[in-house]
């Protein structure tokens, strides 16, 4: 599928270096891809904890797995599920992974990124409630993440948070349906609200699966976003490369629906599979 001609991209300031680099997953656990939508971020995350290691000339510890941040809103069943995430980013590779579980309607603290975090993972879940957790922290954080030149990733509505205008849910637009009401997130009209800003385009998640790229298209045609990707599950979408070429890069067993504006009204839409890249913006 050809490429459009958008033109050079400009990287957003949380995704200029190769070590603060954002891995975004459309959600999905198919085991046999866990490398695929995993592995480059706990690679990045290593390569994070070496050159801080590095840096203070410490000198001990170099073979020692990352330290893996996994954030999780908790509606009750937290632990259960670290423990799946668990499963798959060891699955995927060497790494110590460590819950920070949120209770509903309390705020992530960003002093639980301690020195020896290489990466934050920010997990899936009811997508308001991570908007919710995060509103307070979200430019703390992300300063904290250039500084450091930490990877972030982002699974489902982790993913969504990653960018600076997020889409959170709803199923209508003035009162007409624009994707199944199952995927609202408890929300009736759609809702963008601030995120992260690690990317500079909205993110939706699970969109062959769930029909969300309707969703994201709507919001696009609306003007609410001059960009976004809507990502299937079992998919991986990397931004901020080695090199810092803006450009995103597709990989795993879906497809990234990158939408636009259409010249003359409407959106247009491009789908990217494994080993297909795009401009950020």
């Amino acid at each position: 599928m050809s490429h459009e001609p958008w033109g050079e991209a400009r990287v957003s300031s949380g995704t200029k270096s190769s070590g603060g680099r954002v891995f975004l997953i459309g959600g999905g656990w198919e085991e046999t891809v866990a490398d695929v939508v995993h592995g480059p971020f706990l690679r990045a995350a290593r390569a994070a904890a070496e050159a801080s290691k590095a840096s203070e000339a410490s000198g001990s510890g170099s073979g020692s797995a990352p330290r893996v941040l996994c954030v999780i809103v908790d509606e009750g069943d937290g632990a259960e599920q670290f423990a799946r995430y668990d499963v798959a980013l060891r699955k995927a590779g060497d790494c110590t992974p460590v819950p920070v579980l949120v209770p509903v309607g309390e705020r992530f603290e960003v002093g639980t990124v301690t020195e020896d975090v290489a990466g934050v993972f920010v997990c899936g879940g009811l997508t308001p409630a991570y908007q919710e957790a995060f509103a307070e922290s979200s430019g703390p954080l992300s300063a904290l993440l250039r500084e450091r030149g930490l990877p972030y990733a982002g699974f489902s509505a982790g993913a969504a948070m990653a960018a600076r205008d997020a889409v959170v849910g709803g199923w209508l637009v003035d009162g007409v349906a624009v994707c199944p009401p199952d995927t609202a997130e408890d929300l009736e009209e759609l809702e963008v609200r601030p995120g992260l800003g690690l990317v500079p385009f909205g993110v939706d998640n699970h969109a062959a699966q769930w029909g969300t790229l309707g969703r994201l298209a709507a919001v696009v045609a609306d003007g609410r976003l001059a960009h976004g990707v809507a990502i299937d599950e079992n998919t991986l979408l990397e931004v901020g490369g080695e090199g810092g070429d803006g450009r995103a890069r597709v990989a795993g067993r879906g497809r990234a629906h990158s939408v636009r504006p259409a010249p003359g009204g409407g959106v247009l839409v491009r789908s990217y599979g494994d080993g297909e890249s795009f401009p950020v913006s």
